[in-house]
């Protein structure tokens, strides 16, 4: 028998019990499952009936489960969220590539692709314009800060709004008085352009899917190569990228949008 020692030292990834008994009880719910009861869970992984309802009122506690008024336990909504994440992820991945290169020859720009981590927007996909002489760079798997244009959109129009609250709850008054009156002006026109003030800007649009926000495209660009003007022609190719993706994802805009 292989201990959790015995798998680091050979350089095999430890397992964890507890997370792995979870797993399984999680694993147990599906279509054809949609609810399952503590003793059930206990029989089919074979487990103490008594540990699996424990595992199963921690899972509650976590809201990785639902307890019904029956007593049995569905999926909960931490479950559902991640789910709903991780499909729209992969589905905005899938179809974001095409849209995202035509956007970059029309702009002449670089266009990136953005989704939210735990804390703010990831760049997560960048397709520049190969014919470009002169391009503004960004690596896949960056952090982006919550003054980032993409941040902006974020902010602005996700769904869970008490939640990015609490996330810029711990910014100084007056910087939460000009970002409150920044996500204002981006809601009324539906984007946001920023200037880095280093001879750089970006034009961000928000992505939707039927859930809500789930990713935001944007162009970078210099100062002399990219217009921020509403009737650019740049920003009209930014917005119709972003709603044809929004088409393709199922989603619909914000609503006044």
């Amino acid at each position: 028998m292989t201990t959790s020692l015995d798998a680091e030292a050979s350089g095999q990834p430890a397992e964890i019990q507890a997370v792995t008994r979870a797993a399984q009880i999680l694993e147990l719910l599906g279509p054809q499952t949609e609810s399952i009861t503590a003793a059930e869970a206990a029989t089919r992984i074979g487990l103490n009936r008594t540990t699996t309802y424990r595992y199963c009122t921690s899972l509650v506690s976590a809201g990785l489960l639902e307890r019904r008024p029956d007593g049995s336990f569905t999926y909960g909504r931490l479950a559902l969220q991640l789910g709903a994440y991780a499909l729209s992820r992969r589905d905005v991945l899938d179809l974001a590539p095409p849209h995202m290169r035509l956007l970059a020859a029309r702009t002449h720009s670089t266009a990136v692709l953005s989704l939210w981590g735990s804390s703010g927007p990831v760049v997560f996909r960048v397709e520049e314009d190969l014919a470009s002489v002169v391009s503004v760079r960004v690596k896949v798997g960056t952090q982006l800060d919550l003054g980032s244009a993409q941040a902006g959109v974020f902010l602005a129009f996700h769904s869970d709004q008490l939640r990015m609250e609490r996330l810029t709850a711990g910014l100084p008054e007056p910087t939460r008085t000009t970002l409150r009156a920044r996500l204002e002006t981006i809601r009324a026109d539906g984007y946001h352009t920023q200037d880095n003030g280093r001879g750089a800007v970006i034009l961000a649009a928000p992505v939707y899917d039927e859930h809500g926000l789930c990713a935001t495209v944007a162009l970078l660009n210099t100062t002399e190569a990219l217009s921020t003007a509403p009737e650019s022609l740049q920003l009209r190719q930014l917005l119709n990228c972003a709603a044809q993706l929004t088409d393709d994802m199922g989603g619909s805009a914000w609503p006044g949008q």
